[in-house]
């Protein structure tokens, strides 16, 4: 009884700072609300002729417009040093195809090191900015870029540029990449838990962290043929943008990994060693200031640009010769199905199958709505969830044209969901494939037991508890569990023969949950053509009949700026989903890691247990 009182005025003692901390925001957004105006903290933003476009590649890049812009709200608060902002991909493309053709823009200068999170920055998203730029250089536009401490991604985009100077103590963090999934058979066994596993394809790797303390052998295999393909991508982008060759970069890489700055500069991947003063120095005087100004070049930020043009623009449409009628629309519609697709609603940064099922109900029931373009960047999820939400894709398909688009991950589920698009398009490092099935049943009975918890029940059929998480399934449960997951495998490679017009025996030849690259995808027939975001847009609007300045509307759509500050202090409610970049320390980024997977771990909501998933985490590094 004293422990309950003790943890009751605990209690209260908690509620009571809480409440004096949510009093002390409210009073900062008074004076947030001031100093942004009022209004929306929307500033007038002016071009100067002969300005840089200057990209800060410290960011992290997502699909879907910025849930909640904590950089606008918290930078308020903390005088301007908010966290790394989060970076509309479509963003940024449309910044940069849009300054090649823009008479007051002078070149692009890019700086900064990538900050990767959750599904973001992968590398199909960076080969979509390397081929905006490559719209810059075809202009003639100058592009300079300042390196110091930065990896593979930074190289591959800035790879690109007339001019590459590193700082001379810094480094390219380059040896390659590698992929080491984590593995919690071991801590279960410790702890006391069991998780009993069903499953079809020798390649549907996703339950081994649950089952085995390493790779199983198809694991590997399909992990270093995906690597190899990825790799390829980017050291031949590299190589070719700097006049070397794939086995030269290899040959620096394999040699010394972490590249030190001559070295760099010696084997061609950099054209300058230089401080970033004298850079910023040289940057003035190629944009009429004097050196000694105090002044900084001129320049305007990515960011700051991107506000200037009309945010509802699409690209050119693509020219198509479809013989069918406009649909009668003037807009293509943008869905980002971006994260881990979960049963039911589904929470800020997830793919709920009953929300994203309900909203491209709607699209397909809007006039104004010519085409639907959905963007994947997803590694699967909940079978059903999927379902539901490809139903919906096949009934709009057939009112109006829907056009697939995949980002870093389209795999399993994300596959799923995929397949019935018109047209599909991928990047050449795109993660996809991976058509197969699971089931996980996690049970915790010896934990229980170890902590003195024992179960009874009564039951009105032999099946009435076979989901329970209190004791392990018995063979004919599981045996029960193993044909429902038999038959949505089945039905899986059924949609995927009919949507894609393969032998369905051909289909489970390459299925086997096995993952595939971008590049083999479109060999095998799994996607369309090579392309981007907006190549997917271009074409959706070709194939509705739409003309030039037909306008583009996104879901989720960016948020109103009440709507940015009445999130942002939910989010610090103490049950806020608060994942992010991982910190700089090793255990920060340990605990961050680990934090990660268990939250993959929870979304594991199918009602019958059964998911079309990748591994929890396939994280290329």
């Amino acid at each position: 009884m004293k422990n309950f009182f003790t943890s009751l005025l605990g209690s209260l003692a908690g509620l009571v700072i809480f409440s004096l901390g949510a009093l002390f925001c409210s009073f900062l957004l008074i004076v947030v609300i001031a100093s942004l105006g009022g209004g929306g903290g929307k500033k007038k933003i002016t071009v100067e002729k002969g300005s840089y476009l200057v990209l800060d590649m410290s960011v992290n890049l997502t699909d879907a417009p910025p849930r909640i812009d904590r950089n606008l709200v918290a930078g308020a608060l903390a005088g301007g040093n908010g966290t790394p902002p989060v970076l509309q991909l479509r963003e940024a493309t449309r910044a940069l195809r849009s300054a090649a053709t823009d008479r007051r823009i002078a070149g692009v200068f890019l700086h900064g090191r990538f900050t990767p999170a959750d599904y973001g920055t992968g590398y199909a998203a960076l080969k979509e900015i390397r081929d905006a730029l490559q719209a810059v250089k075809a202009a003639r536009k100058p592009i300079i870029a300042f390196l110091d401490s930065v990896t593979v991604r930074e190289l591959y985009v800035a790879s690109l540029a007339d001019e590459i100077a590193l700082d001379p103590y810094g480094e390219l963090l380059m040896p390659g990449l590698a992929s080491r999934p984590a593995f919690f058979a071991g801590a279960f066994e410790k702890f006391g838990i069991g998780a009993q596993v069903t499953r079809v394809g020798k390649y549907k790797s996703a339950i081994e962290p649950f089952t085995r303390t390493d790779m199983s052998q198809e694991s590997r295999e399909q992990m270093q043929k995906l690597l190899d393909d990825i790799w390829d991508e980017l050291r031949g982008g590299i190589a070719d943008a700097r006049g070397l060759t794939p086995a030269g970069v290899q040959k620096i890489v394999d040699a010394e990994g972490l590249i030190r700055p001559e070295s760099a500069l010696d084997a061609g991947l950099v054209t300058r060693l230089a401080y970033r003063d004298e850079i910023i120095a040289e940057m003035k005087t190629r944009t009429g200031r004097a050196a000694g100004e105090n002044e900084p070049f001129r320049q305007i930020a990515l960011t700051d640009y991107a506000t200037t043009m009309p945010a509802s623009s699409g690209p050119a449409p693509a020219p198509l010769k479809t013989g069918a009628p406009p649909t009668g629309g003037d807009r293509v519609a943008v869905v980002y199905a971006e994260g881990t697709i979960v049963d039911g609603h589904g929470a800020p940064g997830e793919i709920g199958g009953e929300r994203f099922a309900r909203e491209i109900r709607r699209l397909r029931q809007d006039d104004g709505v010519a085409a639907i373009v959905l963007r994947v960047n997803s590694p699967g999820g909940s079978a059903s969830a999927s379902e539901h939400i490809q139903r919906e894709l096949r009934v709009a398909a057939r009112a109006k044209p829907v056009i697939v688009s995949m980002g870093t991950y389209a795999a399993s589920g994300g596959y799923w969901i995929s397949a019935y698009g018109d047209r599909i398009f991928a990047g050449p490092g795109t993660i996809t494939g991976s058509i197969g099935v699971f089931g996980v049943q996690f049970e915790i009975q010896r934990l229980s037991n170890n902590l003195g918890v024992t179960y009874d029940s009564v039951k009105t059929g032999k099946f009435a508890d076979a989901l329970t998480i209190t004791r392990p399934k018995t063979e004919e449960e599981l045996a029960v569990i193993q044909r429902m997951v038999d038959w949505i495998y089945d039905e899986f490679v059924g949609k995927v023969a009919d949507a894609r017009g393969i032998a369905r025996e051909r289909v489970h030849e390459i299925a086997q949950g096995r993952v595939w690259s971008g590049a083999e995808a479109l060999r095998l027939g799994l996607v369309d053509e090579i392309g981007g975001l907006d190549d997917a847009i271009a074409y959706a609007a070709g194939k509705a009949g739409l003309k030039r300045g037909y306008k583009v509307t996104e879901f989720p759509r960016k948020k109103e700026f009440t709507e940015v500050l009445a999130e942002f202090f939910q989010d610090i409610a103490p049950n806020a989903d608060t994942r992010a970049a991982p910190a700089g320390g090793a255990i920060d980024q340990a605990l961050a890691r680990l934090k990660t997977e268990l939250t993959a771990i929870n979304q594991f909501n199918d009602p019958k247990g059964i998911y079309a998933r990748l591994p929890l985490e396939l994280t290329v590094r």
